[in-house]
């Protein structure tokens, strides 16, 4: 049979009784060490000390503590601040040796040491050299020669306590060799026969030390041969849950359980590090695989754990998870509730009155650190939450860690989740700056799920049955449960819907300002193809008028269509398509006038010639390029959800927002230099003719610039970004009536177009009158002085040819 290490623990309460047999039995192994040790260095040339050593509580603060001390020819094992230490005294020659490694923590560590005169001080932790002391330095303070063993704190006799417990202590009168040192902690741990210790002049234990083959220990070398040798999620899935079903049902000891749940922790966190995580859905069962294999090999290791008193406890950290294994005999939860983890703010809560009092208590405890980012896309039609499958369209994320408790025999809970006693879970959340950014944007609104993964059907699927969420915000949520197993925050967010009523009042707006505005753009188009034939209208300026007035049209004329089509069709597909490439083209040709504009105004630069060709592969070009790229990249993406346009949800959208903006903040600059400049002469005209009219030119001159230069879009970027109620409403009225501002701007009011109208009407008039002798005046436009026909002069002459010829800018409508 394994031995049954009896636990040494000691509390600054218990510290003199418990101590005083402690250095009783210590004594006798003093004195034979004094004894004997001149003669064991001189005849063996060594010693060997072994013992296994645990903490209780990593997280407290306790003065440092020292145990095994003999101050004469001996040893001195310490542990202070995060740090451990052996010193072993030679006094016959004055020499002093030391060694530092990491202390144990709250699991059960094999600490031995070897010493001989050549080779100096070598430690081993698990059966690993882990650091040594070949020179030592010399060294006379020995103390008293006739002090006791001490464990505790040195230099002060009323605080003697450890916080951890020792167990099987061992000396050899020689050093043992590396081959020994490892056969004996294999054998120590349950795995072999003990090594033989036939030359041990001094042995303590407080149980025999004799072990027998340990079934597990196969296992566990399997576990760590076979690390690295898999290439694929399922293929690791699939050998883990073939180790799970082959644990042999024979009894673990402490060291067995926690070598065996350390590799199988290791190989699960090889499974997550693999690369070949591309499908979601494969993802997702895999990983809800790995939880159930999980599950099940803790769960039988925590069952056939030795039962000892007090309780046994296994508890420690990985990259997968921390864990923690427990089994306690019967009446030995003397606390309120039971909770893990212990320290941290998330955890799971079991009220003592919900345990059996009369059975063995078994439990697993599991906090994995990062198994929730696989749950990032999960379809609420998968899940058996009622809540979240009402709104179908919106996926579902898990926004805290994956926490799982197992509880034998299970728990006595309340059926009723406003009874009691129940499952207490507080979980903080874990939000991605995206998952954050939408669950605070006031226009969403956000579902918070307690949820679990159930079993029951074979494989894991998402479930609240039985489960509540209490209280908490956007950095915790605190659940209510009547059952144990895995659990995670579930998070969805879902837009808010306007009501019925804005969503009348929107779409009539948009319905009445699209149809207003494509009447409007006709009778633009048909306006400059009428007069075409005259000069002053055959100028780039109205060329890019009618491009931009073209483009518009057939966008608006294809959003008036493509409400008539449902999402997800192929004429929907392909109106989503043609939408993206006019719509572009529009602001393409936004940015066409926002550049002419500039020219005219501030630099002039290029040709005519050479400028119409770069206007029309800025205007037609490079949407194509645009939409032919965003097309067959992302064809699924086209006219799938909620209307015949661009996804929201998986980037495409950006396609068309990335160009709009572009547009939009060259344009606002040109805008803003423009109007500097108007602003600049219309003070200087003040100043110089007191005309206070002039001052309106500047409020004037960017009214008729917004509509060309697409500055009304920026309500449209606001109100797809935040939702707000008052964007979506300027946004419909100012994009809807974007033509029909072209049309009163640069087509009705403009003084070009109206002189030029009369000088075509004229033509006609005399034509038709077969009027052949009449003198007509040459047609010339008033461009140049910013004259309308009809009006005197005035002071303002903003463009002067002798100044910059190139500086036309239509400003004639103000």
């Amino acid at each position: 049979m394994p031995p049954k290490r009896k636990e040494l623990p000691f509390s600054s309460s218990e510290a003199t009784k418990t101590l005083a047999l402690v250095t009783q039995k210590f004594v006798d192994l003093k004195r034979e060490e004094e004894r004997h040790m001149h003669d064991c260095q001189q005849h063996f040339g060594g010693v060997t000390f072994s013992f296994f050593w645990k903490t209780q509580d990593q997280q407290a603060k306790y003065p440092p503590a020292s145990g095994g001390q003999v101050i004469s020819s001996g040893f001195k094992i310490c542990s202070s601040e995060g740090e451990g230490s052996v010193e072993f005294y030679a006094r016959g020659n004055s020499m002093k040796w030391q060694a530092s490694f990491s202390p144990p923590g709250h699991y059960w560590t094999h600490i031995l040491f070897t010493w001989k005169s050549k080779e100096g001080l070598k430690v081993y932790v698990n059966g690993t050299l882990n650091t040594t002391d070949p020179n030592g330095k010399v060294f006379y303070d020995y103390g008293d020669p006739t002090a006791n063993l001490l464990t505790g704190t040195e230099g002060d006799q009323t605080k003697r306590y450890v916080n951890g417990a020792f167990d099987e202590f061992i000396i050899w009168e020689r050093a043992l060799t590396p081959d020994e040192i490892e056969q004996y902690f294999t054998a120590a741990i349950g795995a072999q026969a003990l090594l033989s210790s036939t030359a041990s002049w001094s042995i303590m234990t407080t149980t025999s030390t004799v072990l027998s083959t340990d079934a597990y220990h196969p296992i566990i070398t399997n576990l760590t041969e076979e690390r690295g040798n898999f290439q694929s999620p399922n293929a690791m899935l699939h050998y883990l849950e073939n180790i799970s079903i082959s644990l042999p049902n024979k009894s673990l000891v402490e060291n067995t359980a926690l070598n065996l749940t350390e590799a199988f922790l290791k190989a699960v966190g090889d499974v997550l590090l693999l690369p070949d995580w591309v499908d979601t859905s494969v993802s997702v069962s895999v990983v809800g695989g790995l939880i159930e294999t999980i599950d099940n090999v803790m769960v039988h290791m925590a069952r056939n754990l030795e039962g000892i008193h007090p309780a046994v406890t296994i508890e420690g950290t990985s990259t997968v998870a921390d864990y923690s294994l427990v089994k306690m005999p019967p009446q030995t939860l003397n606390l309120s509730h039971y909770r893990f983890p212990s320290q941290g703010k998330s955890y799971i809560s079991i009220p003592s009155e919900a345990f059996h009092n009369k059975a063995w208590i078994t439990i697993v405890g599991l906090l994995y650190h990062n198994i929730h980012y696989y749950f990032h896309n999960i379809n609420p039609m998968e899940t058996k939450i009622a809540e979240a499958t009402a709104y179908k369209g919106y996926r579902i994320s898990a926004t805290s860690y994956l926490i799982s408790l197992k509880v034998e025999p299970p728990p006595t809970l309340s059926h009723n989740l406003s009874g009691s006693p129940l499952i207490t879970i507080q979980l903080s959340h874990k939000l991605t700056p995206w998952q954050y950014n939408q669950a605070v944007n006031k226009s969403n609104k956000v579902y918070l799920y307690c949820a679990f993964l159930d079993y029951s059907n074979g494989s894991g699927v998402w479930s609240n049955e039985g489960c509540v969420r209490e209280s908490g915000d956007l950095n915790y949520s605190v659940c209510l449960c009547n059952h144990l197993t895995n659990f995670a925050i579930l998070m969805q967010v879902v837009p808010l819907k306007l009501t019925i009523q804005h969503q009348v009042a929107l779409s009539s707006i948009s319905y009445i300002g699209c149809s207003l505005s494509i009447f409007c753009l006709t009778i633009t188009l048909v306006t400059f193809a009428i007069l075409s034939s005259v000069s002053t209208i055959r100028n780039q300026r109205y060329h890019i008028h009618a491009n931009l007035s073209f483009a518009i049209l057939v966008a608006q004329i294809l959003v008036l269509i493509s409400f008539q089509f449902n999402p997800g069709t192929v004429p929907c597909k392909i109106l989503a398509i043609l939408l993206h490439f006019f719509f572009l083209s529009a602001f393409a040709w936004m940015l066409v006038e926002g550049f002419h504009l500039y020219s005219m105004v501030i630099k002039v630069f290029g040709s005519e010639e050479s400028k119409h060709l770069y206007y029309y592969g800025i205007g037609w070009g490079c949407p194509l390029v645009i939409c032919i790229v965003s097309a067959t990249s992302a064809t699924d993406s086209y006219g799938e959800k909620g209307n015949c346009w661009l996804s929201l949800e998986n980037g495409a959208i950006w396609a068309f927002v990335a160009p709009a903006l572009f547009v939009i903040v060259v344009n606002i600059g040109i805008l803003i230099a423009v109007t500097r400049v108007i602003s600049r002469i219309s003070a200087d005209n003040y100043k110089v003719h007191g005309d206070a009219n002039a001052f309106k030119l500047t409020a004037k001159a960017v009214a008729v610039l917004l509509p060309i230069l697409g500055s009304s879009w920026i309500f449209g970027v606001l109100a797809v970004n935040d939702h707000t109620l008052v964007f979506q409403y300027m946004f419909a009225v100012f994009n809807s009536l974007q033509g029909f501002f072209i049309f009163l701007f640069h087509c009705l009011l403009n003084s070009e177009v109206r002189a030029a109208f009369k000088h075509k009407t004229k033509v006609w008039s005399l034509t038709s009158s077969s009027v052949r002798n009449v003198n007509v005046k040459p047609f010339n436009s008033d461009i140049m002085t910013g004259n309308k026909p009809g009006t005197t002069p005035t002071k303002l002459n903003t463009w002067d040819k002798s100044t910059n010829s190139g500086n036309r800018i239509d400003l004639s409508a103000v």
